[in-house]
């Protein structure tokens, strides 16, 4: 069978790059699993106090935290769910620390009504720490000109006329990559054999009927 060679190299490129994915998928999944892992064992792990300036990072995520809110500077709004499951408008509440200095971020509850006004002042925050939903355009997120997550406490006493927010939980941390590495050795698989294909279609038509497309000694 005779290989063209520029659609070949092409296909061939195709091929190997999903290849390289899906180890690539392979590698993401064993870190997924360990970080799992990791959140499981920091949900064990005794309450703290929510460090200044935190990164929302492995050694952060999931654990049960506390914090003081002097006040709250602005409140922001997202894509919410309460604890018994009904979904609403989740009421983010920026808090100031102290004079200066970066704050923290606490989701106080969830309400049906978007245009509610809670009346939460600030005080005490307890409950799980999550990393807070991105402000950053989908533009900055691909330049990766966003700042890293700050962490949110999910506070376990939602603001008075607020539902409180589900309570994270580390079995809600996925690990798809094994799947997608199984979905990539597939496409890999499946485009070689219709090239393959592809290729006998088009030198069956090429060639004469009973013809070859090797000529015989002696003729």
């Amino acid at each position: 069978m005779r290989f063209p060679l520029i659609p070949t190299v092409i296909v061939a490129l195709a091929v190997a790059g999903m290849v390289w994915l899906g180890f690539w998928q392979l590698d993401r999944a064993e870190q997924k699993d360990a970080l799992r892992a990791r959140y499981e064992q920091n949900a064990k792990l005794p309450p703290m106090a929510l460090p200044q300036a935190a990164v929302a990072d492995e050694a952060l995520l999931f654990r049960r935290a506390t914090a003081f809110c002097l006040e709250v500077v602005e409140w922001r709004k997202a894509g919410g769910q309460s604890a018994s499951g009904k979904g609403g408008t989740r009421f983010i509440a920026e808090c100031r620390t102290g004079a200066e200095g970066p704050g923290f971020a606490a989701d106080m509850g969830v309400s049906e009504d978007p245009k509610a006004q809670p009346q939460w002042k600030g005080g005490d925050v307890s409950g799980v720490v999550v990393a807070e939903p991105s402000r950053a355009s989908l533009w900055d997120r691909i330049l990766r000109r966003d700042s890293p997550p700050r962490p949110m406490i999910v506070s376990a006493q939602p603001a008075p006329g607020l539902l409180a927010s589900a309570p994270p939980s580390a079995d809600s941390f996925t690990n798809n990559s094994l799947s997608y590495a199984v979905q990539w050795f597939l496409f890999a698989l499946v485009a070689a054999v219709v090239y393959v294909l592809a290729l006998r279609r088009r030198q069956s038509r090429e060639l004469p009927p009973g013809g070859s497309d090797t000529i015989s000694p002696g003729r």
